[in-house]
């Protein structure tokens, strides 16, 4: 497993192993809590989510204050954005972004007081994220993919947006 630093500080990209690969296709151990534990990721997760959608959806971004979460892109291909929400980090306001997808299998560690979206580059995805809490909406805030005062940077002028994402509720 290769774990490396990212720009924001306690965000982590993670490559996980090939176990096994053949003619047939790939094994790949996505999350093995020892190996994550050495690596010095001692969170634990408690809830597993997935969502699906097509090409140009923009979901988030959003994010709490508790919540630790492990992304992933189990089909397809999506620019994930990673944003640091916490207006007592020198990083505030401060952004990433990577390219998560079925092919390169890599993962990132988002965590609390981060707010993350993605926005869907192939015909389908789906995204996968563990994280330590149990979802609810009324705690979460959530930044306007275009907020000026962020300076977020989008390969897409015009995606598909949930009424949320609108600013709309």
């Amino acid at each position: 497993m290769q774990v490396d630093k990212t720009p924001l500080d306690g965000v982590l990209l993670i490559t996980p192993p090939t176990i096994f690969e053949d003619f047939r296709g790939q094994y790949v151990e996505t999350y093995n809590r020892e190996l994550y534990n050495e690596a010095g990721i001692t969170v634990d997760f408690i809830q597993d989510d997935i969502s699906n959608s097509s090409r140009h959806v923009l979901r988030g971004v959003h994010g709490d204050a508790a919540t630790w979460k492990l992304v992933s892109c189990l089909h397809g291909s999506l620019y994930l954005m990673v944003v640091n929400n916490d207006p007592a980090s020198a990083q505030y306001r401060q952004w990433t972004s990577f390219t998560l997808s079925e092919k390169n299998r890599q993962q990132v560690l988002v965590p609390p007081k981060f707010g993350n979206g993605h926005l869907v580059l192939s015909e389908q995805a789906i995204f996968h994220y563990k994280q330590t809490t149990t979802y609810c909406r009324d705690g979460q805030f959530t930044i306007m993919w275009n907020d000026p005062a962020y300076g977020m940077w989008w390969p897409v002028s015009n995606p598909i947006l949930s009424r949320r994402d609108l600013g709309l509720g």
